[in-house]
């Protein structure tokens, strides 16, 4: 092994004894006594926990290829794993049996995450996502009217769909780049997210193993469907409000480059504006949204320590035009996302 090699491992270690050490204190209570934490070459396993030795092993290629968040999601699984068996001595079950299912949906962690990785479900595994895909195709039409009413619909679907479907379980996925500061219009798009794309949202710390470097993305909760559109309504209003910027900046109340930010915030602001004005006309239709119980618990079972902030926003002329501009938004259809696209669920 060369001597980068090793440093690179010998940070990556110490990356997840503090990974360990903070959902030990946060999901277990601190009942737990730190194992061994070490790579293996394993091909058929991601993780796994060694009683006998007490080692907690996880896969070298999964801490070194995938994100952060496919690598600290087997460290919990694992985790529960020692927990059922060295705190409550359960040894008569088989390692993914009833207790340990328990544990992990008391605490947030994904009983999926072990073993060999599979696919995530595919764009066509829900059939009402399917039929808001169609819509936002037709939201794409050149024809204003056309566009508007599709989108009018995709909303009222998504609405009736949270409102009549029990969902049977959630996901989590990680938007945002690590390498780049977040900024003032992406936290408006996360905060339009978590207001009206039935997500829980929260920002959460990755380290990134061949750069020994710390950053931050945003994660997001829900159902498949849910996670998929939340996905697609972050990335298209980030590009739409780049492309209305560059469209509109002889404004006359753009003063320049200064502005950029307060316009695509406001542009971002007027798209909510027409989202709630829709949601408000669809209250009158008896569609009511009055939140996802289960998912509150699953996302505060997930980060049992949540912090909050508050941050004042600076509302110019500039913002106000990017506002009139983003009430004129219409989604447009999702980017297909192939096979070697998007990231994995890890089940198990």
């Amino acid at each position: 092994m060369s001597e980068l090699h090793a440093a690179l491992e010998a940070a990556l270690l110490r990356e997840l004894r503090a990974v360990y050490d903070y959902e030990n204190d946060a999901r277990f209570a601190g009942r737990l006594t730190p194992p061994v934490i070490a790579l293996a070459d394993s091909q058929r396993r991601l993780g796994q926990w060694i009683a006998g030795v007490r080692r907690l092993e996880l896969s070298r290629q999964l801490v070194f290829e995938r994100p952060w968040l496919e690598v600290t999601s087997v460290l919990e699984h694992e985790m529960a794993h020692q927990y059922v068996d060295e705190v409550l001595g359960v040894r008569d079950e088989t390692a993914h049996g009833e207790t340990f299912r328990r544990i992990c949906e008391e605490r947030g962690i994904d009983a999926r995450a072990a073993g060999a990785p599979v696919p995530a479900a595919g764009p066509d595994a829900d059939r009402v996502l399917e039929r808001i895909r169609k819509l936002l195709a037709l939201a794409g039409s050149d024809n204003q009217h056309e566009a508007e009413a599709a989108m009018r619909r995709a909303h009222e679907l998504m609405l009736r769909h949270n409102i009549d479907h029990v969902p049977t379980g959630y996901e989590i996925r990680h938007l945002g780049d690590p390498r780049k500061r977040g900024n003032r219009v992406e936290s408006d798009v996360i905060g339009l997210l978590s207001e009206l794309f039935f997500v829980k949202v929260i920002r959460v710390p990755v380290y990134l193993a061949r750069e020994t470097k710390h950053g931050h993305v945003y994660e997001i909760a829900g159902t498949h469907a849910n996670v998929e559109m939340a996905a697609h309504v972050y990335a298209f209003l980030l590009a739409t409000a780049e492309r209305l910027w560059h469209e509109n900046r002889r404004d006359a109340r753009v003063r320049g480059g200064r502005d950029k930010l307060a316009y695509q915030s406001g542009v971002i602001r007027g798209f909510r504006d027409k989202l709630v004005a829709e949601r408000s006309q669809l209250r009158g239709t008896g569609l009511v949204w009055v939140g996802d119980p289960k998912l509150a618990s699953f996302y505060r079972a997930r980060h049992p320590r949540i912090t909050t902030r508050s941050r004042r926003v600076r509302v110019n002329a500039a913002h106000s035009a990017g506002r009139e501009a983003g009430r004129t938004v219409v989604l447009h259809k999702p980017v297909e996302r192939g096979a070697s696209g998007g990231q994995r669920l890890l089940r198990g």
